[in-house]
Order: structure tokens, then sequence, then C-alpha cells
């Protein structure tokens, strides 16, 4: 992208050079930009769930170029991912009724249970997929795929990376970079966050927190489920990416996760 020298503005890439992110500088005056950004950030930015959206515009390259306030901030540490603020606004994501409705409106995509399993037997490497605890464990996953019905389906962010997470230097929290956004059951989310940054011992306690009340039995076996499947990608892309030491401390999560849980019998 090419700076516009006739209006001012001086268009620098952030966070690398990936052709994607701009930070727009015009004397004190700043913007974030991004191409072809999730469709529905509009709603995002009603729901001040990501900083506001300034404007859109279509390219002459027919990619769509948006623009929203530039916060000065920090993105969240991994301890700070427990904290409530985090649990509150992840609430706010998944209840929110005009975030589903403009996702449907969009198209955005629906992701199932069966979707994931689909998934790991795609693109699991023969050595994983034959390892002991893995093939149990997706055996375990395939004949006990949660059942919640499609009406009960809500906007999740699917990468909740704590560097996803900014703090704005005003104290405001927002959850950024939703490209990896999908229609499906909350409990993805929620598993993936608590098994990156939620120790065991301490998952019943963070959910109490997001839910305000204890969660049922079947809340938490669905949670178990995905928290398994989540498992298995990670090990899968630590495995893809050479990181074999990272992939084996994964194994060891999974296995504790297995031995831990009540709902499904994996042996």
């Amino acid at each position: 992208m090419e700076s516009n020298q006739k209006s001012g503005w001086r268009i620098l890439p952030v966070n690398g050079d990936t052709g994607m992110a701009y930070m727009g500088v015009n004397n004190d005056k700043r913007l974030f930009l991004k191409r072809n950004t999730s469709p529905f950030l509009a709603a995002l930015s009603i729901e001040e769930i990501t900083p506001r959206l300034v404007w859109t515009k279509r390219m002459t390259s027919g990619d769509i170029l948006t623009a929203q306030e530039w916060l000065n901030g920090r993105n969240l540490k991994r301890e700070e991912m427990r904290e409530k603020r985090v649990s509150d606004l992840l609430w706010r994501v998944h209840h929110s009724s005009l975030l589903k409705k403009m996702w449907k409106q969009v198209g955005g995509r629906t992701l199932t249970p069966a979707d994931l399993i689909d998934k790991c037997y795609l693109e699991l490497a023969p050595d994983l997929r034959n390892h002991p605890l893995i093939s149990k464990v997706l055996k375990a996953l395939k004949g006990n795929q949660p059942q919640l019905g499609r009406s009960n389906y809500e906007v999740c962010h699917g990468d909740l990376n704590h560097k996803n997470w900014l703090l704005s230097d005003e104290d405001k929290l927002y959850l950024v970079d939703w490209d990896s956004a999908k229609l499906a059951d909350p409990a993805l989310d929620l598993s993936m966050l608590m098994c990156q940054y939620v120790p065991r011992l301490k998952w019943n306690q963070w959910l109490t927190q997001y839910f305000g009340h204890q969660p049922s039995d079947e809340t938490q076996k669905r949670i178990v489920w995905y928290a398994m499947e989540n498992m298995i990608e990670t090990i899968e892309d630590h495995h893809r990416r050479g990181r074999f030491h990272e992939m084996n401390q994964d194994i060891v999560k999974l296995a504790a996760i297995v031995n831990e849980q009540d709902y499904y019998k994996i042996d």
C-alpha cells in the first residue's frame, strides 16, 4: 500500500510487513488500516468490542480497506488472561444478538464438532494419527460429539491468543483480529482460552466467573470435548512447525486432561 502524498497521509506497516495491516499518519492524526478484514467489523465497533470504525472504502484493486481509531496501549500478559474483564468481554461476544445477526447476513461460516473432527483426521500426520493416546482420544471425540442446537451457536472469535487482546492507555479492553471468527458452540472459545492460560485445577473457578454461576455438567462435558480437540490441533501445529519439545509438552497436557475428566471413556 502506497502513501497518499496529496492528502498528506503516510502509510506504515505494523506488526511486520505482512501487507495487510498499516498505520496511517497525518501530522498528529493516526488510524489503524487493514485490508480485507472481517466483514462484520461495523457490528464489533458498535458493540465496542473492537476500536471504533472510522470508515470503510473499496480500493481500485477490489480490496476493502477499513480504518479504525488508533489506540495507544498494549497486549495482555499471559497471566492477565484469567482476569474477570477478559471473561466479561468474551461473555458479551457470545451473547450479542447484533453480532450473530450481522454474521449471518454476511454469510459467515458455521463450524460444527463434525467439521473439527474431519479437520483433525485430514491434517494430522500419520505418526500423530497412530499415536496411542491421540488415536484413542480421536475415537472418543468422534463417538461423543457435543449435541448443541444450531440455534444456540454464537459468534466465536476463534483465536484467543493474549496478543489479540488490546488494553488501551485508558484501561479499556478490546478483542481484535477477527480473521478466525466463526459461528460455533461458545465452548469452543472457552476451551481454547483455558487450555492456553488457565491451570487445569482452576477451570471450574474460571467458568463460574464467566457464567456467573456454577456451570452445568452438560456444559462442562462439552468444554472437555473441545479442550481435547483443541489440544490435538495444537499438537499438530507444533509437529508441522518442527517444534517437537512443545509438541511433547502438549501431549503430556492432553494426557492430563484425559486422566482428570469424568465424561468420556478413553482406554
